[in-house]
C-alpha cells in the first residue's frame, strides 16, 4: 500500500468510525493491518485496550517501553495482566542502561534534560519497534491534553510513518473507568492513590484535587508530552 492509498484509507476510516465503538475500530484495524501492535504503558486506557484486543485478536502483539524507571506497581500490573490473559508482552528497552546513561550524560538526566532522557529511553526505542509494523494502536483520548484534542480514531502517523489507531479518542475518563469496573479489569493500583497519569517514577507525582489530570507528569517543567505522540 503506497502513501496515497494509506492517506485515502485513513480519511475514510476516520470518517467511518468517528461514531463507532472502540471495539469496532480495533476489529477493523486488525483486519486491515494484520501486522499491527498495541502500545501499552499499563495505564487505565491501556488495560481497557488490552482487554478488547485480547477478545478480538489475542495473537496480536502488545509491547511496552521499559524505561527501567517505572514504578514497581507498574511492573506488578504487567505481571498480573500477563498471568490473567496468558500472554507475554513484548519488552522494548533503551540501548543505554541507566548506568551507561549516567556516565555519558550525567546523573539524573531526567532533571537536567527531560526531553533528552525521554528521547533515549522512550522515543528511540519506540521508533525502532514501530519500524517492524504497519500500524499501531494507542490509548490517546482527546480530553487528556490540548495537544491531543484533535486526535482522530484513524490517523497517518507522519512521525513514525505508519497508520495509527486511537480507538478511545472520543472517550472520557469516566468512560474508561466504567469499562474497567464493568469488566472487573486489573489496573495499576497507583490510580487509587491520586496518580491519574502514570509515567516514570522520577517524573510522575501525585495529582491533588482540582489539578489537571496530567499535572503530575514532569511537574515544574513546561514539558507536557514525552515525544511519543507529538
Amino acid at each position: 500500500m503506497n502513501l496515497f492509498e494509506k492517506e485515502a484509507l485513513v480519511t475514510a476510516g476516520a470518517e467511518q468510525f468517528e461514531h463507532e465503538s472502540a471495539e469496532a475500530v480495533i476489529a477493523w484495524a486488525v483486519e486491515k493491518f494484520p501486522n499491527i501492535t498495541l502500545a501499552c504503558s499499563f495505564g487505565a486506557e491501556d488495560v481497557v485496550l488490552v482487554d478488547m484486543l485480547q477478545k478480538i485478536s489475542p495473537k496480536s502483539d502488545i509491547f511496552y517501553l521499559d524505561t527501567d524507571f517505572h514504578f514497581k506497581e507498574t511492573y506488578e500490573t504487567r505481571d498480573r495482566l500477563e498471568a490473567h490473559y496468558g500472554t507475554k508482552f513484548v519488552r522494548v528497552s533503551p540501548k543505554l542502561t541507566p548506568e551507561a546513561q549516567a556516565i555519558e550524560f550525567g546523573e539524573e538526566l531526567w532533571k537536567s534534560n527531560p526531553n533528552q532522557c525521554c528521547g533515549i529511553r522512550k522515543v528511540d526505542p519506540l521508533t525502532e519497534i514501530l519500524g517492524k509494523y504497519d500500524a499501531w494502536i494507542t490509548g490517546i483520548r482527546r480530553d487528556q491534553a490540548p495537544t491531543r484534542a484533535n486526535s482522530k480514531k484513524v490517523e497517518y502517523d507522519v512521525k513514525f510513518g505508519l497508520i495509527k489507531f486511537n480507538p478511545l479518542a472520543s472517550w472520557t475518563s469516566e468512560d474508561v473507568w466504567n469499562y474497567i469496573r464493568e469488566h472487573e479489569l486489573i489496573y495499576n493500583p497507583l490510580h487509587d492513590q491520586n496518580f491519574p497519569s502514570i509515567g516514570c517514577e522520577y517524573c510522575t507525582k501525585q495529582v491533588m484535587p482540582g489539578e489537571d489530570p496530567r499535572a503530575g507528569r514532569w511537574a515544574g517543567n513546561e514539558k507536557t508530552e514525552c515525544g511519543l505522540h507529538k
